[in-house]
């Protein structure tokens, strides 16, 4: 883990501006091509769905694609006035099925929080401790394993969150918040209601349904594994440290170039949460020129392990599967004999 610090500030604010063309052209090359793919995916099915699904897998990474450029816009990172950000923002989060303000305001929680274990809950991927989860009813042990096991993780559960979740306000949500969540339903609504009535709703569901499994699986996959690796970062709040959280807390996700630009540099992910107002694409150049900053890769045969990751261990300070919990009894029987 990394533990040195120096002026990380200085370094990064060098990156932390947008250039404003270079916004653009992403915007083009990720928004057209996705608009041109929906149209050949409904004309494919003239053809054979088999063909429908094959272009439904570069239709999803240029969404992919669009999430990380609406995820630039509510760090306002992505242009240099909040008022494009918003702008670009607000239509984004209707092709991304994702309600601006309201995910802006989780998304900056998450960034303030990431890696205290006194604040979790928001904005990530809960995780349980041993202790925790041996204390708890048999109940919430139950949902807790059904929410961490990946086949249900990684396909009805990201589905269910951007298709159905993001559909509703939290309880304590304010006013921007609640109106983003309505105005990004009324949006879809409208704009889902006229694709229907063109192709048939019968079409529509053919691509959006596979189209948004495979995109919010990905997408989940992605955050996911960008704070559930070993080794890893998590402190109770009297000794967490935001610089600590970024460097060993977040991962450096290795990917083939064509599944990081698909993703839009985001496996650079220690950089990005030292500094969110750092554009996607100059995440890679701060990575490259800085060699603080090149902590050791998360290739992706090795994010698979992260898949057997269920709880933390306060005492070991590391991410355990279910197989810790029999060494845990077994010491509380002892304990209690």
């Amino acid at each position: 883990m990394s533990t040195e610090k120096f002026s990380w500030q200085g370094v990064v604010s060098k990156y932390s501006f947008p250039d404003t063309w270079r916004s653009v052209w992403q915007v083009l090359n990720s928004l057209v091509p996705f608009l041109v793919l929906w149209y050949l995916a409904y004309r494919s099915l003239e053809v054979g769905y088999w063909l429908t699904l094959l272009l439904i897998i570069p239709l999803a990474g240029f969404m992919t694609r669009m999430f990380i450029i609406f995820h630039d816009c509510c760090h306002g990172s992505f242009f240099r006035t909040a008022r494009a950000n918003d702008l670009m923002g607000l239509v984004l989060g209707v092709f991304v099925f994702t309600p601006y303000y309201d995910w802006k305001h989780d998304h900056a929680i998450h960034h303030a929080t990431a890696g205290d274990l006194d604040r979790r809950g928001v904005g990530d991927v809960y995780t349980m401790t041993v202790e925790e989860y041996l204390a708890a009813p048999w109940y919430k042990k139950l949902g807790y394993r059904i929410s961490r096991n990946p086949l249900f993780l990684f396909t009805l559960s990201s589905f269910f969150v951007f298709v159905a979740l993001h559909r509703f306000w939290h309880p304590k949500a304010g006013k921007r918040e609640k109106n983003s969540v309505i105005w990004t339903n009324i949006a879809l609504a409208t704009v889902a209601g006229w694709v229907m009535l063109e192709i048939g709703w019968q079409a529509f569901l053919l691509i959006q349904v596979p189209l948004m499994l495979f995109v919010s699986s990905a997408g989940v996959w992605m955050f996911y594994v960008q704070h559930n690796f070993e080794p890893t970062y998590w402190e109770r709040h009297a000794d967490w440290e935001f610089f600590n959280a970024g460097m060993d807390g977040s991962s450096f996700y290795k990917l083939p170039k064509v599944l990081q630009w698909f993703t839009g540099n985001i496996g650079f992910h220690h950089i990005h949460h030292l500094s969110p107002k750092i554009p996607n694409y100059k995440l890679e150049e701060c990575h490259n020129e800085n060699p603080a900053f090149q902590i050791e890769p998360l290739t992706f045969r090795q994010s698979l392990s992260s898949l057997f990751f269920r709880l933390w261990d306060e005492k070991e300070k590391m991410l355990v599967g279910w197989n810790v919990l029999k060494k845990y009894r077994t010491q509380n029987m002892n304990v209690n004999q």
